[in-house]
């Protein structure tokens, strides 16, 4: 006798036994048939219990005595878990039927279901093998700054695409292979529909394999308000945490097609570009007479160049015969070229300043607002707060610095400028009716 005669008989039992008890055939086999799922219910259950308790147990303990921590990653995906329910599986593929001996519409059923479940489990496995998969290459330097998100998820979608079209073949009794070739005339409207998911996949390519974007970068995105550190780059979206503690989500597909600023250059860098400008007064600029020569030789940093610049003007002067009685004959200094090269030597002697990257003092095209002098120069300290802090420090030191060549700062008119203002000429009416 075979196995399978052995255990339909062994499920027969309960029936044999209340049937000698003068129980209706019809009921005894419905109570039989309730006995059996309870008990088979039992034995599933106790068998999952051991799995948890023994197998995966074990696999933990083995997974934290291994060095590697791929397993690691394997237990917090559930791997053990969905692994475990295969047994349990195997016990109701080969136990239901016998049960249901007498009822082929109900073995069917079952067929169908087990089988659908299977399929959802070989899902929920690979997933949990590329969720591990993906956790232990962000371990790896090498990995860090890729978009490994966005290949897991490609991947998924595939899998995802296969699991359904196996299931649909399953519900219309089909060869896999014949309802994928049928499926061939809605190409179309299947890449209608994953349109969007199919441009996120060519550009998170794009965007790997020409390095445009790393995670960890600095980006600034006008166009979605992002301006921060890029923290996930998947297939539909790259986030980005912004530098007030919120989150902005970008279209990937964007990062390739529209324009945005990536400060990685900078990070990279010897030093931090700083560029700002000071707006001087035009009626303030003026030749420098000879009290302001010897006013202006107090100023140690600019004293050497001051005594060399006349000397060569004066001689430049007296071998050209230029009549110095006017200002504007001849070769001059101003007060504002002598400001200029004091803003200059200030930065060359900046302990903050990067001295080996270019330092330009530059004088840009006059405005309404005064005369532009802009500054260029790299900070050694890239950190945004020391930066700032280096940026004030100079700024505050040359703005300081302007009423001791005689110049004088722009700056618009504000109320209280006016209300004074109009007091003087009030003031003055007033002394010129008395």
């Amino acid at each position: 006798m075979d196995t399978s005669a052995e255990f339909k008989n062994l499920t027969c039992l309960f029936e044999n036994f209340i049937l000698e008890q003068g129980v209706n055939p019809v009921l005894a086999t419905y109570l039989n048939i309730l006995v059996n799922l309870l008990v088979l219910m039992l034995i599933i259950t106790g068998i999952n219990y051991l799995i948890k308790t023994f197998v995966i147990e074990a696999f933990k303990s083995f997974s934290n005595k291994t060095k590697t921590t791929f397993d690691d990653f394997l237990i917090k995906s559930k791997f053990p878990t969905y692994m475990g329910q295969v047994l349990p599986l195997l016990i109701l593929y080969f136990t239901i039927p016998i049960i249901f001996a007498e009822f082929p519409l109900v073995i069917k059923a079952f067929y169908f279901l087990i089988e659908i479940y299977i399929i959802l489990l070989v899902v929920w496995t690979l997933r949990s093998v590329l969720r591990t998969t993906k956790s232990y290459l962000r371990t790896l330097e090498s990995f860090k700054d890729k978009p490994v998100e966005s290949y897991m998820q490609v991947v998924m979608i595939i899998i995802w695409l296969f699991a359904l079209l196996f299931i649909l073949a399953q519900i219309t009794s089909r060869d896999v292979v014949d309802f994928i070739i049928s499926l061939g005339a809605a190409s179309a409207v299947l890449l209608l529909i994953f349109k969007d998911t199919i441009l996120g996949f060519v550009a998170s390519i794009q965007v790997s394999v020409n390095d445009i974007v790393r995670i960890g970068d600095w980006i600034t995105f006008s166009k979605y308000g992002a301006d921060g550190t890029v923290t996930e780059i998947s297939l539909a979206t790259v986030r980005v945490q912004n530098f007030d503690n919120t989150f902005t989500s970008i279209p990937t597909y964007s990062l390739i097609s529209e324009s945005f600023q990536n400060w990685r250059g900078m990070q990279e860098s010897p030093g931090r570009r700083i560029k700002r400008a000071v707006f001087i007064k035009q009626n303030s600029v003026k030749f420098i007479t000879s009290e302001d020569y010897e006013k202006y030789k107090n100023i140690q940093l600019i004293t050497p160049y001051l005594e060399d610049r006349q000397k060569e003007i004066d001689e430049y002067n007296k071998s050209h015969e230029i009549d110095k009685k006017s200002f504007i004959n001849g070769r001059n200094q101003t007060n504002l070229g002598l400001f200029r090269k004091y803003i200059d030597t200030y930065l060359n002697n900046h302990s903050a300043v990067h001295k080996e990257m270019y330092c330009i003092v530059r004088h840009l095209q006059p405005t309404q607002h005064g005369i532009p002098i802009e500054i260029l120069c790299f900070s050694r300290d890239k950190r945004w707060a020391n930066f700032e802090y280096i940026t004030a420090d100079i700024f505050d030191h040359i703005i300081a610095s302007i009423p001791y060549f005689d110049l004088q700062l722009f700056e618009a008119p504000s109320g209280d400028d006016l209300q004074k203002y109009m007091a003087e000429i009030q003031e003055s009416k007033l002394d010129n009716e008395t």
